[in-house]
């Protein structure tokens, strides 16, 4: 969950991991940090994000974030799930270490968004349908879907596993990152215009050295008690550029019929 930015480049999409799918644009850096700990982040207490699961290709090894919006369904982005069936997306709830799972759940169905990448790197969106009604307890528990947009001076807090380096493996406890709100036209400006950012996203930011990197990819950015973000993509990993984000309020017509069982594409 760090962001090491490097400058201007031409966007490349590159997909990291042979498993579960997690996306990050622009090349690697060659500095490297040495802590064990996102970089700007923290340790997240036990408990802090009771909605946040690891999305698990083979259990103990973590791939991508997601969030539980009810005891069947998981919200996590589209090239988390990309080309995989439902066998092979395992959903760990109840912990704080992906190693260490609080309980396993099965995915019955995957729902990715009818127009994943089209345009490129939009609609990076997906419903996971578990087999089984997830069981809540202190430590998993659902989270809700917003009511409004996010707005300046909304603070929005990222969790998840992800790496501390562009090269690097997940971090073994959750960590946490406070976040700002960077509106539509200050992020379009700040990414040279590019046609790869559109209103189905939302871009976040704090200072130079924080962010999302890869393994956070899925995972939820939470704002007044609401999951207002997905993590889609950005430069890994964070030196001053932001995040971008699926906005979970433009995908609500989405979301809540794909779970009322509509088979349609509506957004």
């Amino acid at each position: 969950m760090q962001l090491l930015w490097s400058s201007f480049v031409v966007l490349l999409l590159l997909q990291l991991q042979p498993n579960l799918g997690q996306r990050v644009v622009g090349p690697y850096p060659e500095e490297r940090t040495p802590s064990g700990r996102i970089k700007g982040g923290e340790v997240a207490e036990p408990g802090f994000a009771p909605y946040q699961v690891s999305l698990q290709a083979t259990i103990g090894t973590h791939n991508c974030g997601g969030s539980i919006l009810n005891e069947r369904w998981i919200l996590t982005a589209g090239h988390c799930v990309q080309n995989y069936t439902p066998d092979r997306v395992n959903v760990i709830t109840g912990t704080n270490q992906f190693r260490e799972p609080g309980a396993i759940y099965y995915t019955e169905e995957i729902h990715m968004h009818c127009m994943y990448d089209q345009p490129y790197l939009h609609n990076d969106i997906a419903l996971l349908k578990l087999s089984e009604n997830i069981t809540f307890n202190e430590v998993t528990q659902p989270i809700a879907l917003p009511s409004k947009p996010v707005q300046t001076g909304d603070v929005i807090v990222l969790t998840g596993w992800g790496a501390v380096t562009p090269n690097g493996g997940a971090q073994a406890d959750l960590n946490k990152l406070t976040l700002g709100f960077v509106t539509f036209e200050e992020c379009y400006a700040i990414f040279n215009q590019t046609a790869n950012l559109g209103v189905g996203h939302i871009c976040t930011f704090s200072q130079e050295g924080e962010g999302s990197c890869h393994g956070d990819s899925g995972g939820p950015l939470v704002s007044n008690g609401a999951v207002v973000g997905v993590v889609n993509w950005g430069r890994p990993c964070g030196m001053g550029y932001p995040d971008v984000q699926a906005n979970v309020y433009y995908y609500l017509d989405w979301i809540r019929n794909k779970i009322s069982g509509e088979t349609r594409c509506k957004f």
